[in-house]
């Protein structure tokens, strides 16, 4: 009997496939990094070839190193980043345009129209998001307005609109399957996260024809077979979740009050909400945490847009570091008695302050800032946002009784210096799991509990571990320094400043 389950984790800048075995152990990895495209200030788009071709690298290579067929996989489970939009051919197969990404802010003036006739309260109140260049919807619009011919393609049915995930299952199955599953479409403005439906209103409002929109399934659900040309024979997909709803998956946060916060390319915070759609007052965004057997889990969310970009941003742009791991050495050097803020709002500011003007900017340099410097301040703005964000969190929803525990994944949570500090200025454990790849961990789950060689939530849960928790050790006054100082820096870069 086939025992392995395949993750796809596409992310923002590279894709990965993992093998995991029966007992929930990974024992093959492959990873592909491709280009990012940056039109105009503020745009960030993918070719949509380059997202297929890493995949199906990924996988194949992945296949080889740990010495599997197709036929030894039970399952696929699929993971991506979310709110990336891509519109398709019907017919051909062909994108229409590069794919846009989630950080692309060319939608603004959509957003601010659309405010402005004052249809942000029915969005939000359906989908829980609010009206911002992140999401999905406003990203189809300008396809649809600004591509040569691709409405009058749109209104005869003729084209496909999917997040990356809907994207891949179709190319993956042979062009057969268009769909995606309830956390994605929870993040386009248009799926309606009370009723679990696509909202004709909204798609109206959007000028979104509803013939483009995918069919939305379970996270954990049958997503069709993969062409047996691509990898031997065919496979089963049987998992699908946007990239912070498995990594809360991959983290076992399954009870309402578990807080988890991701730390990739931008950072995500994830509380689990239960049954419970709760309205933030504070900004925040209320999603589908996950969908399994028809029952919907709900969650608030906190989005940072640039967390592990910021460290990129001083390895590529800046060549203060060679390589990300540098990073936190070097702010070891730091002069602890220089207070420098970097306020990383390269492509606007997210949770929740949502400034798609703001632009990034350095605080309280002197003639003896250096590199040291400016690399603690990249690493300590995470920490900083994250604070923002719990913060909100509380205001919006707490737990009966016991301490907040912030479960942390993805790259940078390596750091030991920066996930101390994240500790220091939440005044909360931080526990590190002895797994990092929980993104992945999330969607194999799904696949591989579908396929009924993994064990339920409850089994599951078991065996998450810690590697490590750290403890606040700062004292409270240099805690409300330090958050003085950044909740300045950030007042000073919000768009309306000064105005």
């Amino acid at each position: 009997m086939a025992g392995h389950i395949i993750a796809i984790d596409q992310g923002t800048t590279s894709t990965r496939a993992i093998v995991f075995d029966a007992n929930m152990k990974p024992v093959g990895s492959a990873q592909k990094e491709f280009p990012q495209h940056f039109p105009h200030s503020g745009w960030v788009e993918h070719d949509p070839e380059d997202i297929w071709s890493s995949v199906v690298w990924s996988v194949r290579t992945v296949l080889e190193k740990a010495g599997l067929g197709a036929g030894d996989v039970a399952g696929v489970g699929i993971t991506n980043q979310r709110e990336t939009t891509l519109v398709w051919d019907r017919v051909t197969g062909e994108p229409i345009h590069n794919a846009v990404v989630w950080q692309d802010r060319r939608t603004g003036p959509i957003c601010d129209a659309l405010r402005s006739e004052g249809h942000e309260a029915a969005f939000s109140a359906r989908t829980g998001l609010i009206l911002d260049p992140y999401f999905s919807g406003t990203k189809i619009k300008w396809l649809l307005d600004n591509v040569k011919g691709a409405r009058q393609k749109a209104e005869r049915g003729e084209l496909a609109f999917g997040t990356v995930d809907s994207f891949l299952i179709w190319r993956l199955t042979g062009r057969k399957q268009h769909l995606t599953d309830a956390t994605n479409a929870s993040r386009t403005l248009i799926f309606n996260i009370r009723e679990n439906r696509w909202d004709e209103q909204l798609a109206e409002i959007l000028s979104v024809p509803m013939s483009m929109l995918p069919e939305v399934r379970n996270c954990a659900d049958d997503f069709g077979l993969t062409d047996p040309e691509l990898f031997g024979a065919a496979i089963p997909i049987l998992g699908v979740a946007g990239d912070q709803q498995a990594a809360t998956i991959g983290q076992a946060c399954f009870s309402p009050g578990m807080l988890k916060s991701t730390y990739g390319t931008g950072c995500f915070a994830v509380l689990n909400t239960g049954e419970q759609f709760v309205a933030s007052q504070n900004r925040l965004l209320t999603t589908i945490a996950y969908r399994l057997d028809g029952q919907t889990t709900y969650a608030l969310e906190g989005s940072i847009f640039i967390a592990g970009a910021a460290v990129q941003w001083l390895r590529d742009e800046l060549g203060i570091v060679k390589a990300a791991a540098d990073t936190g050495p070097l702010a070891l050097e730091a002069d602890p008695n220089q207070d420098v803020y970097l306020v990383p709002a390269f492509t606007g500011l997210g949770a929740p302050w949502w400034d798609t003007d703001a632009r990034g900017a350095i605080f309280g340099l002197t003639r003896g800032s250096g590199a040291a410097e400016i690399a603690r301040a990249a690493l300590e703005s995470v920490c900083y946002q994250t604070h923002d964000l719990l913060s909100a969190m509380h205001k919006d929803w707490s737990a009966e009784g016991g301490e907040t525990v912030l479960r942390v994944d993805g790259g940078m949570v390596a750091s030991d210096w920066t996930m101390q500090f994240l500790a220091d200025i939440l005044d909360a454990p931080v526990d590190r799991p002895t797994n990092l790849e929980t993104t992945a961990l999330g969607a194999a789950w799904l696949a591989g509990s579908r396929a009924g060689i993994w064990p339920d939530k409850e089994g599951f849960a078991k065996n998450w571990a810690r590697d490590r928790r750290f403890e606040p050790q700062m004292d409270e006054e240099m805690r409300e320094r330090k958050l003085a100082g950044w909740a300045d820096a950030v007042r000073r870069t919000l768009s309306g400043y000064g105005n």
